[in-house]
């Protein structure tokens, strides 16, 4: 049995037995998450919670000042940028703005493979991002929000990060991307769904870390996952779908004309979104 075959049986098989190690949220997100959680939390104990990391803080302060909040007046404590933002965002947005620590490893063979993914996703959620803002202004529908956009297409192909690490114990396989690539393709959906319910995410987490490829599983409504596929074929990341990707926009209104896909509003939108993460 070739290194390859031997490779993903063992990642089958520890999929099916519930054996393979899954990565956990970082210990910020963790707290942050918990304490919002808490009937009882006030913005000033969440500030305290999320001071606790200077990175987080700074990058909240940031988040509170970009276009992403809409407002001209800036910010300049963490206090004021939790006020801004509001404990209903605080949880997805502590959330994604602590995933990059994930991306990371001891191995330069794989951190070179997770820093390309990590650039990859926060294109697919600046486009995911600005899909939904031009979708809001247009239809006035407010039902979906920007902080769950911005945490499910982060976590959209977050089932990357096991295969990753299991091929890791085989370093020879990394001398053959396209295996790599095929491994990923056939066994991501189902560890980051895994994933999503190991963290305690709930149904539209699951459904996009595991349908997003998936054009055959369609939601009654728009939903989250119909952004993350625009943003992912607007990414390069599903080429042989693409046009499938953008039928299925258009037939469901996510999109009412392609071209819109293509105007400075959107490239605008879209950058924006990306500085959040840079």
């Amino acid at each position: 049995m070739s290194t390859q075959n031997a490779l993903s049986t063992i990642l089958v098989e520890k999929i099916n037995n519930d054996t393979l190690v899954l990565p956990t949220l970082p210990a910020i997100a963790l707290k942050v998450r918990k304490a919002a959680d808490d009937p009882d939390i006030n913005l000033n104990a969440m500030a305290d919670v999320i001071g606790q990391d200077p990175s987080l803080g700074a990058r909240m302060i940031k988040i509170a000042n970009s276009a992403y909040m809409g407002r001209s007046v800036k910010v300049t404590s963490i206090g004021q940028a939790v006020t801004r933002i509001g404990l209903r965002q605080i949880k997805n947005i502590s959330t994604a703005l602590a995933m990059e620590q994930l991306f990371v490893s001891k191995n330069d063979i794989v951190t070179r493979y997770l820093q390309k993914e990590w650039v990859n996703t926060v294109d697919i959620v600046a486009n995911s991002m600005a899909v939904l803002q031009l979708y809001i202004a247009r239809t006035k529908k407010r039902e979906m929000s920007l902080d769950t956009m911005t945490l499910a297409a982060l976590v959209h192909n977050i089932g990357v990060l096991p295969v990753l690490t299991e091929a890791e114990r085989h370093p020879e396989v990394f001398a053959n991307p396209s295996f790599l690539d095929v491994a990923i393709d056939k066994l991501s959906g189902r560890v980051g769904a895994s994933i999503m319910k190991e963290w305690g995410f709930g149904e539209t987490f699951v459904n996009v870390s595991q349908h997003w490829k998936d054009l055959s599983f369609i939601p009654e409504n728009v939903d989250y996952i119909d952004f993350v596929r625009v943003g992912a074929a607007l990414s390069g990341a599903m080429d042989n779908q693409k046009d499938a990707v953008l039928n299925l926009a258009m037939q469901r209104n996510v999109v009412d004309d392609i071209s819109v896909l293509h105007s400075d509003e959107f490239t605008e939108l879209s950058n924006s979104a990306k500085q959040i993460f840079m």
